[in-house]
């Protein structure tokens, strides 16, 4: 884990920077370069609804090509399924030698952006979303950011990965900075997404919820046993890890967890996860998303739909409102 001692602000001090995008990263990273003394552009499409929120901010926004052209490095942080044609739009634009850098590794390791080989290209990768990336740099802290460099045609291109991380805020004292690979990050990162964060676990709330309900529990208490306490869980996971959280809640909790789960996750469970993984080897998943993303996003819609009208839903806006 490397920190703010172990990283150079050099290989970017005096460089400008254009971010591609004012999303959920484009717009922290924007601000966090800014300031951390970083000449910032950021480069929308014109009409773009961010513009506004960019200028407000006091940074100066162009279109993608006049953003790219004559920077040092050129942080493509707009959706995923966007960026193999926003980078088309804009590589005659980007000067020769220069880095251009991504938040996640999905478009270069599918191949779905194929760089001009004069580029470097980089990545960090901060481990969360932007919300909180900005929030912790403006409190004095950081986030836990992964490195990575797919080419370095340059030989600088660690030296701008780091510095950016640092100016990113990652590298320091109560975060840091870990080398990775945009092959691991991008499997470690779609694994976690498909198959437990944010697949499995809230999937397991929302039918330990409706057991609940359908055995005659009264909705606003079945929310609270699967939903709510999962907080509790998060924050004790952080503070003790997963073994000094099971020691820190009572014998009865804890037996009755050791049960359960024994009960809920076995040796099929892993083997779903072993194709998880098996199928993001391939380019399957960045198939499906170009797919849905061309026809306008159905599937995602309907899922949302499907959320905002289901029972746990209703007893949460019941219960907690908002």
């Amino acid at each position: 884990m490397l920190h703010d001692l172990d990283l150079d602000p050099g290989p970017l001090t005096g460089r400008a920077v254009a971010v591609i995008g004012f999303g959920n990263q484009g717009c922290a990273q924007a601000l966090n370069l800014r300031d951390s003394g970083i000449a910032v552009r950021v480069g929308l499409r014109p009409g773009s609804a961010s513009m506004a929120l960019a200028e407000a901010e006091g940074l100066v926004v162009r279109p993608p090509e006049e953003a790219v052209s004559g920077a040092d490095l050129i942080l493509f942080l707009a959706p995923d399924e966007q960026l193999p044609s926003i980078y088309r739009g804009v590589e005659a634009a980007i000067r020769p030698g220069a880095a251009i850098g991504f938040a996640h590794g999905l478009c270069i390791h599918y191949g779905l952006i194929a760089p001009r080989d004069d580029l470097d290209v980089i990545m960090v990768a901060p481990k969360g979303p932007g919300a909180a990336l900005r929030r912790l740099y403006t409190e004095s802290k950081g986030m836990v950011g992964l490195a990575a460099v797919w080419r370095d045609s340059t030989g600088n291109a660690w030296p701008m990965a780091l510095a950016l991380a640092r100016a990113l805020g990652c590298g320091r004292p109560d975060a840091g900075v870990l080398r990775s690979t945009f092959e691991q990050e991008t499997l470690s990162d779609l694994f976690n997404e498909a198959a437990v964060v944010w697949g499995s676990v809230p999937a397991i709330l929302e039918m330990g919820f409706e057991t609940l309900v359908e055995a005659g529990i009264d909705t606003g208490l079945a929310y609270l046993e699967c939903v709510s306490e999962l907080k509790l869980l998060a924050d004790l996971v952080e503070q003790k890890g997963i073994a000094g959280m099971r020691e820190a809640i009572s014998n009865t909790a804890e037996l009755g967890a050791m049960q359960g789960s024994r009960q809920m996750v076995d040796e099929g469970v892993r083997s779903r996860m072993r194709a998880i993984l098996a199928d993001l080897r391939t380019d399957r998943f960045a198939n499906a998303l170009r797919t849905e993303a061309a026809a306008g996003y159905p599937a995602l819609d309907e899922e949302r739909r499907r959320a905002r009208a289901s029972a746990i839903e209703q007893a949460r806006l019941r219960l907690l409102g908002g």
